[in-house]
């Protein structure tokens, strides 16, 4: 494609820049200093490096199969209920408000939470979890949807090119879950984020589907914070904003952190995994474990069946299941 000449894109490079050094915290990541791409490609000249990999993302198969796959309940019946791509974009929404708060680059955010549940397969947890066992029971090292998401960018999308994100997106991919935090500050915004969004979600999510009223919350943690979803997220972000700016890190005090580690283990407890839940659990497994074994007695690797079932979305899964 020729080169297109014009005062915009001329300029856009370094205008972009001063407008960093003269906005961005000392602390953010530069958009054009990243660590590079995995494969040297030239630079759009009207788009950051960030900016690029945000495009691909959203342009993406993997990215499009998230409006149909499960955040709690499995293909749920309703317009309202959330799924990974409402998650995604609530996570994204809300990691962006805290990096311009702290001046750190919101583009960077923004595709890191764009990109980070590409890889997760279909039924949510209990999807995750029967993938990870039948790997398991076969010596392998199991199933790990970030690590799958990690694999979705640089190997299984655009036909097995990968999208070829600059090296600060896909370490904040891989690391936005697990025992490692990210190298930047964007990715453990993002790390943190995600559970923020997903736990006051979900309890929207779950008082809907019935399973939980919100005289069933714990009182003292509501005391903490806050007696609504949106009241709670805003003291999270508040007090998120707030302790990092303090500390040149990313990071809770210690009251907001611990009571929303105990709504987690609360919501772990009555719904992820919980007794109303525990049906649509048992349904994934046998999906997972009936496709899987068909796919194995067929010849197929550990490694293509992982790919393509972690591919599905909850309503192919189920067909696919119930034609075999």
């Amino acid at each position: 494609m020729p080169e297109v000449a014009g005062r915009v894109a001329d300029a856009f490079a370094t205008l972009v820049r001063e407008h960093e050094e003269r906005w961005l915290s000392p602390l953010a990541v530069r958009s054009y200093e990243t660590r590079g791409r995995e494969h040297a490609e030239d630079e759009c000249r009207l788009r950051t490096p960030f900016q690029r990999d945000r495009d691909r993302i959203v342009h993406s198969k993997a990215f499009r199969r998230l409006r149909h796959k499960t955040q709690v309940f499995v293909d749920p019946e309703g317009d309202h209920f959330r799924t990974r791509l409402t998650h995604t974009l609530e996570t994204t929404g809300i990691a962006r408000g805290v990096a311009r708060a702290l001046r750190l680059n919101e583009d960077l955010v923004e595709a890191i939470g764009l990109g980070h549940d590409l890889g997760h397969p279909p039924f949510g947890h209990a999807g995750e979890q029967a993938l990870d066992a039948l790997l398991r029971e076969r010596g392998l090292e199991g199933f790990r949807h970030n690590e799958h998401s990690l694999r979705v960018v640089e190997v299984l999308e655009r036909d097995g090119r990968g999208l070829n994100l600059t090296a600060e997106v896909r370490d904040g991919i891989l690391k936005h879950t697990g025992p490692v935090e990210p190298d930047t500050l964007e990715g453990k915004i993002v790390r943190i984020v995600d559970r923020v969004a997903y736990i006051n979600h979900d309890i929207d999510d779950a008082i809907r589907y019935g399973i939980l009223a919100q005289a069933d919350l714990p009182a003292g943690l509501l005391d903490v914070l806050g007696p609504s979803g949106s009241k709670r997220i805003d003291t999270l972000v508040h007090d998120l904003v707030e302790s990092s700016a303090a500390a040149g890190d990313i990071v809770q005090s210690e009251e907001i952190g611990s009571a929303m580690l105990a709504l987690r283990a609360f919501m772990f407890d009555r719904v992820y995994l919980g007794p109303v839940t525990r049906p649509q659990h048992e349904l994934a497994r046998q999906v997972v474990r009936r496709i899987f074994d068909a796919l194995a007695n067929d010849g197929k690797s550990a490694d293509e069946i992982t790919e393509f079932i972690a591919g599905m979305t909850d309503r192919y899964a189920l067909d696919y299941a119930r034609g075999l």
